[in-house]
């Protein structure tokens, strides 16, 4: 056990076994990336529509970085916490740490006040960098105000101009770079990042992840969607600090010695002329920003024959949105499914059109095997929906300082419940069905949002589409569509949306009740819908029993 309290609850014979398949490189993630930059000093590490930095510069700065964050009092063990927009300096910050044996606690902007304080607690994060501000958020005072009761934070640093009490991230980058001979030998299977996932507690989780099981796991789930001989150059328009954006620095970089296209933040036109400027191979998306730039009349005007795939993740994508994001960004199209937790399943280049549909592929266990299991823990036949468990060389080692949620979501043989439910067919793909906990009881009756919203969707000029439950006295819950619809089509009434769920095959007792529109989906930190803010904007709607369509 170090610092951060980290230790592995993956049984120790499956981590032996899964090296001595040749998952694992048994090599740190500094150690590959570099590697990677000796190799391909020139290549390009890192571009944006202002610059590009390169494999030999970023490796020097990951060293300067290093000997700043050493000369700081960190060492191997310490938690480096930070919160800043895409930019290199994230991996800059990932590798120098790494370097040093210690781990690094990102998290996406746009958490608040009482996230910021639960995650540092929760890491004992020993040092924190944060841009000066976050929204409408001054960061620093944000961190100063919390920093009373966080008894092991002692650095701070700010990636700008200097202020009282802070260091500059610029004044780290001008150390003097660690030798080779200077650095300490580091643990392959010791921690080096956490993941943030939000999951369905009050507070967000921290789940920590060892070198082996992000170069041997995430890094080459990675690979396989690498089109043969190409450059792998990835347009990260999710947080690198979300779980998602987990796989940037040591899977394309680390691993793969591919490149980085980065936009500071998600805005639909900018990364439309990202694909332009940029030229990505692939485009790393959560389905709303991806159904976004789909609707988007920019996207037919820009040069898109870089591309290989698009690749969605974060939740489930409907059939319709697949279809229209294939024809309109004309390349593949691959859903990935996977989580923080320890979870991956995804389509491949190879897959039939009819396929990526209906599946998110078959799982590879030499990544993340995957059972599906009864509430007993048993396991299912194929065709059979229960819940989704997983367990592989992906796998992490625990959660961080909570004993009570490794005791909830994992067992002692390693594998992680999901909370998700799906199926495995008859030719061992994955269906997802959605969250056991992502229903609306109404009247007793659970009610699969994800059924509704893939239908809805499908409706003519909805780009995207979320249900949530609005509370009722009689039924305990009905349901609210909420829509996003393609700029300048006309409203539907809440009438013809159901007639038209009917006719798709929906059940009457899941017809919507309340109908909302919304310009844009309210997003959560890591991109995914905010479904937690939409629930809270329509519980006032329970007061009254719907009659007709109640339009926001």
């Amino acid at each position: 056990m170090n610092h951060a309290g980290m230790i592995d609850l993956v049984p120790v014979a499956l981590r032996r076994e899964w090296a001595a398949l040749g998952y694992y490189p048994d090599q740190t993630v500094f150690q590959r990336f570099a590697l990677q930059a000796r190799q391909q000093p020139e290549q390009p590490a890192v571009l944006t529509p202002t610059g590009v930095i390169r494999y030999g510069e970023l490796l020097q700065r990951a060293l300067q970085l290093a000997a700043g964050l050493r000369a700081n009092g960190i060492v191997a063990g310490d938690v480096v916490a930070y919160q800043l927009p895409n930019h290199w300096h994230s991996c800059a910050i990932d590798l120098a740490a790494a370097a040093l044996g210690a781990v690094v606690a990102p998290f996406p902007p746009g958490r608040g006040r009482l996230d910021i304080a639960s995650l540092l607690r929760r890491c004992d994060a020993r040092a924190v960098v944060v841009a000066p501000h976050g929204g409408e958020d001054d960061l620093c005072e944000l961190v100063e105000s919390l920093r009373p009761g966080l008894l092991s934070l002692r650095l701070l640093l700010v990636d700008g101009p200097s202020r009282a009490g802070w260091q500059t991230l610029a004044q780290l980058f001008e150390s003097p770079p660690l030798a080779d001979d200077a650095l300490p030998v580091v643990d392959p299977d010791g921690p080096v990042r956490l993941l943030v996932s939000s999951g369905t507690e009050a507070e967000p989780k921290l789940v920590a992840y060892s070198h082996n099981a992000l170069l041997g796991g995430r890094g080459r789930f990675l690979q396989r969607l690498q089109a043969d001989g190409n450059e792998f150059r990835a347009l990260y328009l999710v947080p690198l600090g979300s779980s998602f954006g987990s796989t940037a620095t040591f899977g394309v970089l680390s691993w793969l010695g591919g490149s980085l296209a980065l936009l500071p933040a998600f805005d639909t036109p900018a990364a439309i002329r990202a694909i332009e400027q940029l030229r990505p191979s692939h485009i790393l998306g959560v389905p709303t920003m991806l159904q976004r730039m789909a609707a988007d009349p920019l996207l037919a005007r820009v040069d898109k024959s870089s591309l290989v795939a698009l690749v969605s993740g974060g939740s489930v994508i409907d059939p319709t949105s697949i279809q229209r994001c294939r024809e309109a960004f004309g390349c593949h199209f691959i859903s990935l499914y996977g989580s923080a937790d320890g979870v991956n399943c995804h389509n491949t280049l190879a897959d039939a059109p009819d396929v990526v549909l209906r599946s998110v592929g078959r799982p590879n266990p030499g990544i993340c095997d995957i059972r599906i299991v009864d509430d007993a823990g048993q396991v299912l036949p194929p065709g059979v929906t229960g819940e989704i468990v997983a367990r592989g060389p992906l796998s992490p080692m625990q959660y961080v300082n909570a004993p009570e949620l490794d005791a909830q979501y994992r067992d002692a043989e390693g594998w992680v419940y999901t909370g998700d439910l799906g199926y495995l067919d008859a030719e061992g793909y994955l269906v997802i069905n959605g969250r056991k906990k992502d229903v609306i009881i109404r009247g007793g009756s659970n009610i699969s949002t994800v059924q509704i919203e893939s239908l809805a969707t499908s409706y003519r000029d909805v780009v995207g589409a979320a249900c949530v439950p609005v509370p009722d006295a009689d039924l305990g819950q009905r349901v609210c569509l909420t829509l996003a619809m393609r700029e300048g089509s006309p409203r539907p009434a809440l009438a013809d949306v159901c007639a038209y769920l009917r006719e798709s095959g929906l059940e009457l007792n899941k017809l919507p009740e309340y109908l909302r529109f919304v310009r844009q989906f309210p997003l959560t930190p890591a991109g995914k819908i905010d479904k937690a803010r939409l629930t809270r904007e329509v519980a006032f709607a329970g007061n009254g029993r719907p009659q007709t369509a109640r339009a926001a």
